[in-house]
């Protein structure tokens, strides 16, 4: 059972009345109050966990409340929902601006609701894989266990921002489950590590894109002097494909990142060129004390060889370091890697070595050869895992399946 205790301030008596009857049932503490005025004195006094209030009330409307209690420094961690039979845009944008952690639609939906709230309260990332696959699709009996869809991760957040990263063939699954969802509107940020057929080619099958009222920002590196914006429309013009960007619905705006800080939503992500050949970038995303790096494609050279660059890789390390999640490009074992070396893709003992060095967390394999069925996946954990058993390390290593879902 869960536990917390909450304060809901709406005259709205039914919705009150449910949205109290869900979270009982559910283990939480709940007050109620009809009156925006008594109900402050009483989150003032009693300093719930959080807060549910309606947007539309006499006294004070939840809009004004929300940002009163914004403005106290001394509720900060409290959680704040704001309810409302407004399904207007503006009215969502302007409660998360004065600072509610969700927009919540009456009728309410207990299921859904619950979900809401139990997501805000947790506070944590989750981390979806919709592709592991590098190169191109690997469909087939020998691809169940991980999937054969191509690179695909999406974040979402307590808040609800949502950020998906790369847009191979997995980006379709990402599109379906939104759709599936019947919400009126979805909005997101793309982020591209490079336009490389298997992180790019599947963006024009992502669903919500077509889809009037939709709000979607694509970023990611330039290729010369290409933009993201050309980079995007060049592989939809009609010698390569039959729909151009034209035909999106929705609204798609384009973000050139170089290597820097940036912040995105609310939320400070980090990027970094990779050894790739090409414009490559890796992200970091950092988020209430806690970390995810992307970093795909990415060669990191043998110490024997000639192209090992030392202070690429010590950047690279303190890129990483600390970080609670390293989703990065494993795609070879070492054998392979003999007879590919300089294809822009790494190794499984490299791909330790920046583990251990960084303190990474979790170690998550990544961008798999399609030559490699699930066995040989299979193999290549338990050699990464031996790796670090060896060395003594406490990394923790994991091969992440389709549809896998990990909260940070």
């Amino acid at each position: 059972m869960a536990s917390g205790r909450f304060v809901i301030i709406d005259d709205d008596r039914l919705t009150a009345g449910h949205a109290r009857a869900v979270l009982e049932r559910a283990g939480y503490e709940v007050s109620v109050f009809a009156s925006s005025i008594e109900g402050l004195e009483a989150v003032r006094r009693d300093r719930p966990d959080a807060v549910l209030t309606d947007v539309m009330m006499p006294e004070m409307d939840g809009m004004e409340l929300t940002q009163k209690l914004r403005e106290d420094s001394s509720f900060d961690e409290m959680r704040i929902f704001v309810f409302s039979g407004k399904a207007f845009e503006y009215d969502r944008a302007r409660a998360m601006e004065l600072g509610a952690d969700a927009y919540i639609l009456k009728p309410i939906k207990a299921d859904s609701f619950l979900k809401t709230v139990e997501r805000v309260l947790s506070d944590r990332i989750a981390v979806k894989f919709w592709g592991v696959r590098g190169t191109l699709p690997k469909p087939g009996p020998d691809s169940l266990k991980y999937g054969g869809n191509t690179s695909c991760v999406t974040l979402s957040f307590p808040r609800g921002q949502f950020f998906i990263f790369d847009a191979g063939s997995g980006i379709r699954e990402v599109g379906s489950s939104l759709m599936a969802e019947g919400k009126t509107r979805s909005e997101g940020k793309i982020f591209i590590s490079h336009p490389h057929w298997d992180h790019i080619n599947a963006l024009p099958f992502f669903a919500p894109l077509f889809i009037p009222g939709n709000d979607y920002e694509v970023l990611g590196p330039m290729h010369g002097s290409m933009g993201i914006e050309k980079l995007v429309s060049e592989q939809m013009s009609g010698a390569y494909f039959p729909i151009t960007v034209r035909e999106f619905g929705a609204r798609v705006t384009y973000r050139d990142l170089r290597e820097g800080e940036y912040d995105v939503s609310g939320i400070p992500v980090k990027t970094m060129l990779l050894s790739h050949p090409g414009y490559c970038l890796g992200y970091r995303v950092d988020y209430a004390g806690r970390s995810f790096c992307y970093i795909t494609d990415n060669e990191m050279f043998l110490p024997e060889s000639d192209y090992h660059a030392p202070d690429y890789m010590q950047n690279l390390a303190d890129f990483v370091r600390g970080t609670d999640m390293l989703v990065t490009d494993t795609t070879y074992t070492d054998d392979e890697y003999r007879s590919k070396i300089g294809w822009g893709h790494s190794c499984l003992s490299q791909v330790v070595e920046l583990a251990c060095q960084a303190d990474v967390k979790g170690l998550y394999l990544f961008h798999h050869d399609p030559d490699q069925n699930d066995a040989a996946i299979d193999a290549k954990l338990e050699a990464a895992q031996r790796m670090l058993s060896e060395r003594g390390s406490p990394v923790a290593c994991y091969a992440p399946a389709e549809a896998e879902t990990i909260l940070v």
